[in-house]
């Protein structure tokens, strides 16, 4: 069964996140790999970030049984000497939250002459629009900016602190973020739960035109290739946040729609 829904899917923003993030890099590259040849590449560049503190994705993002660990409580040793004192039991006892090891997958665009960084397409995830990760995102963002390279930021995400966030940006669930190389602006596609994903453009060097990157057709081919409807329970509220009343309405019609 197709994705029921005409652009972002707000179901995959849980437990599958990392599966599609993985998966939505390679298919960028796919698509955007005829269209570079011969004179750029499209490489996928993994980074292990470390999640320091994963608590907020507990039971959205990550299993329980993934974060919380408890000790097992150990019989306190014989007493060496006779104390009239007697310890206060804890009033609580809570899991200790290991940090964990996320994998993150960008894309990258290189010249084939010199293997130098063109452009880079960032696909977000919860770690990098939450703190401390945020920063580091952002500190990323600035060497790409100052290294003129292209930075294509896709925020399919609901949750978390947009890294480009602009008071002129309406608030909406998604956006799609252009920088391009020492550019005085950015170029903005704000998207509704509604909006289909747009095609946009990947800039390339000055002498050459922009590719185009459909992700409507990312999004959709991953969805079957992976069969996320075996995985996903829309007879559920999606993960959080939680939608508006009207939101809720309109993801209720479309799961109707869909299985008629």
């Amino acid at each position: 069964m197709p994705s029921p829904f005409p652009g972002m899917d707000p179901y995959l923003e849980g437990y599958l996140w990392p599966d599609v993030h993985s998966a939505l890099a390679n298919k960028i590259r796919q698509q955007l790999t005829p269209l570079l040849r011969p004179n750029y590449t499209a490489r996928l560049d993994v980074f292990l970030a470390q999640d320091i503190d994963p608590t907020g994705e507990i039971g959205i993002l990550y299993p329980d049984v993934e974060v919380l660990e408890v000790a097992r409580r150990q019989p306190p040793p014989p007493p060496r000497h006779q104390n009239t004192s007697t310890i206060t039991p804890p009033g609580l006892a809570l899991p200790v939250v290991q940090p964990l090891t996320v994998r993150l997958t960008s894309v990258e665009i290189r010249d084939t002459a010199q293997n130098r960084l063109i452009t880079s397409i960032e696909i977000l995830s919860p770690v990098n629009k939450r703190e401390p990760g945020l920063t580091t995102y952002r500190q990323k963002r600035q060497r790409l900016y100052k290294a003129g390279v292209h930075l294509l930021e896709l925020d399919l995400l609901r949750r978390g602190t947009r890294p480009f966030a602009q008071p002129r940006l309406p608030n909406v669930p998604y956006c799609v973020a252009l920088t391009r190389a020492q550019a005085q602006q950015m170029d903005l596609w704000p998207l509704e739960l509604a909006t289909p994903l747009p095609v946009v453009p990947v800039p390339l060097q000055p002498a050459d035109q922009d590719v185009p990157l459909d992700l409507q057709q990312a999004l959709t081919q991953i969805y079957d290739e992976a069969a996320y409807d075996l995985s996903l329970d829309y007879g559920q509220p999606p993960p959080p946040p939680a939608l508006t009343a009207e939101d809720i309405a309109w993801v209720q019609a479309q799961v109707k729609v869909a299985k008629a």
